[in-house]
């Protein structure tokens, strides 16, 4: 007689205790104006500066420089430099994009108003996509609840919420992103079996909704140190391993046919009770327990045999 080891049901998982270092910045508002106002002026600045200096070149090519002139010509040079250098602080804005902003290693704040911003022509200012991205982990061979040895994969629905935390928290998000989703999907497989043998215990393969949202739930705590929101995840390759596959596949097409005939033999008797009641009720023939038996077990000998029955014709008495 085989014996089965009954596993111990899974245990519903609480979201991971993942002690991070207290975040040093968040994100906030850059301080800046329409980008459009500054841009005319800038252009008015250069063009009235530049024509100054050449009319102090021109003028000084033919009398001569003066003490007259002279500051001219420096005006009109420092009003197109000027100019220049405040135009340097015109930032382009795309739909989905931010620009974190830093000034003398300093950060200052974090522009999302799309279109032509300025702010101080001296900070650094770097670009981060707050578009949402999908990240597909690659597949993982891991072992479940059980020890049986699955592979694994999931695709990650995220963006950045916080870009300052993106920026400054961690060293690559993108990097860190991907390898806490990879350990979140790997935590999930080794807690939960792929396959339960009884109906009260969660299983990857059955219970996917409930999964992805405890899966969710933890990459999103993993992540939030990074500014990351996770909008949703789900498992897209769940599979036995290899080399355990076709035992695997022989155990489920195992339970499938005692399900099945399980199912067949609770039918059968049904069909055979209600046969019996409704020849009693109808005053058909009137059996005794010997022949009731052998009707019974012919007939669940009908309803319950793989192959077609081969009828035998009584053609003697009915009791011989």
């Amino acid at each position: 007689m085989i014996h089965y080891e009954r596993r111990r049901p899974a245990m519903a998982l609480d979201p991971p205790s993942v002690e991070m270092p207290t975040p040093q910045v968040r994100e906030r508002i850059a301080h800046g104006m329409s980008g459009l106002p500054v841009l005319a002026g800038c252009v008015l600045g250069v063009l009235g500066g530049g024509a100054l200096f050449l009319l102090f070149t021109a003028v000084a090519s033919d009398r001569g420089a003066d003490a007259v002139n002279l500051p001219l010509g420096i005006l009109g040079l420092a009003i197109a430099l000027a100019s220049i250098v405040t135009g340097l602080g015109l930032t382009p804005v795309a739909p989905g994009e931010a620009r974190v902003v830093q000034f003398l290693g300093r950060y200052t704040g974090t522009i999302r108003a799309d279109g032509l911003r300025w702010v101080n022509p001296f900070t650094n200012r770097r670009r981060i996509s707050t578009r949402i991205r999908n990240l597909e982990t690659e597949v993982a061979k891991v072992n479940d609840a059980d020890g049986n040895p699955i592979e694994i994969a999931a695709v990650v629905v995220w963006h950045v919420e916080d870009t300052a935390k993106a920026v400054f928290e961690v060293d690559d998000f993108l990097e860190f992103v991907a390898i806490q989703a990879e350990t979140a999907v790997r935590h999930i497989a080794n807690n939960y079996p792929y396959d339960a043998h009884d109906s009260n215990d969660m299983s990857l393969r059955d219970n996917a909704d409930e999964i992805t949202l405890k899966l969710s739930a933890e990459i999103g705590v993993r992540v939030a140190s990074a500014g990351v929101r996770v909008i949703e995840s789900r498992i897209t390759r769940l599979a036995y391993a290899p080399e355990i596959a076709h035992a695997m596949l022989q155990r489920q097409q195992a339970s499938a046919v005692v399900a099945a005939r399980q199912r067949i033999v609770e039918g059968a008797v049904g069909m055979v009770e209600m046969a019996l009641d409704r020849l009693a009720e109808n005053n058909v023939v009137d059996l005794d327990e010997e022949r009731k038996a052998a009707m019974v077990s012919n007939l669940l000998v009908v309803l319950c045999g793989d192959r077609s029955t081969q009828p035998v014709v009584n053609a003697g008495s009915l009791y011989h």
